[in-house]
């Protein structure tokens, strides 16, 4: 088998039959923790398998780790599962929060979205107390992800990447710089593209030297009002460019092609997957 690339992709059930059988040379594949929480089945068995010869990243949505209430105890003991029958390359979440008591003794209501986080010192000091315990139950450090957010919070008192250089100095985890999230929140903003490249690149010059983990580049859609985070279509040009800055500035971090909608043939995804290699390997040059 060939040496594999640095670049990555998700594992989608579609592709699962034709990864198995081709076996094409890639740095990792990605899948969804909690997609994969059942134990045994099928599920489990094609990722038992391609786990033979590919490192595999656990890319969790669930664990809700800026929640104020704290952390989903049946969550996270099926996480630790999955963890040690995987023994995955990275395991990673977003600054998010899902979860909210809403008090009385009420059951706590959980918001199935990746819901943003003030950038505050008390939603650090809550997140960085939910890593730690997540990490000492894992017994790894993990990586956490900035958001594609389409609000922010009146008492903000902390830029985005001040927030994540603090919280992995504070409790020992890495970034997963999705750099896709950073253009889509600029445009939103009202940035025009040449701008949104500016303003997303500044954001990867904040993040301090050796905290990124991995990086995820996607394609995002732009309707009438708002750029969506949708995963759906290549990977854009400023997109590209700011992976270029990223990968300049931070080193060669392993990469992942994320698309979840509208899932196109694999070899289309490989092609983004060597594009991600040769913006790396001109980097190195």
């Amino acid at each position: 088998m060939p040496a594999p690339t640095a670049a990555g992709i998700g594992l989608r059930q579609p592709h699962a039959a034709l990864l198995r059988q081709q076996r094409p040379p890639l740095g990792f594949l990605e899948v969804h923790s909690e997609n994969y929480f059942a134990p045994g089945g099928a599920a489990r068995a094609v990722l038992a398998d391609l786990r033979q010869d590919y490192a595999v990243s656990l890319h969790g949505v669930g664990l809700s780790l800026g929640s104020a209430c704290g952390l989903d105890a049946w969550h996270l003991d099926r996480l630790a599962e999955l963890v040690a029958a995987v023994e995955p390359v990275r395991v990673s979440d977003h600054a998010s929060f899902a979860r909210v008591d809403p008090g009385r003794g009420a059951p706590v209501w959980h918001g199935s979205d990746l819901l943003p986080i003030a950038f505050t010192d008390a939603a650090l000091a809550i997140m960085v107390s939910n890593v730690q315990q997540v990490q000492e139950r894992l017994r790894r450090p993990i990586l956490v992800e900035n958001l594609s957010a389409y609000l922010a919070w009146a008492d903000d008192g902390l830029t985005e990447p001040d927030f994540f250089n603090a919280l992995a100095q504070r409790s020992g985890c890495g970034v997963l710089l999705d750099v896709n999230n950073l253009v889509v929140n600029a445009l939103n903003a009202g940035d025009d593209e040449a701008a949104a490249v500016r303003r997303a690149c500044a954001w990867v010059d904040r993040l301090a030297p050796g905290v990124a983990g991995e990086i995820h580049l996607a394609g995002y859609a732009e309707t009438d009002t708002l750029v969506i985070d949708d995963h759906g279509s290549r990977v854009h040009p400023p997109v590209w460019q700011v992976y270029a800055h990223a990968v300049r500035r931070h080193g060669p971090v392993p990469t992942l092609i994320e698309w979840d909608t509208d899932l196109p043939a694999l070899d289309v995804l490989l092609a983004e997957a060597a594009q991600a290699d040769a913006v790396q390997q001109e980097a190195r040059a």
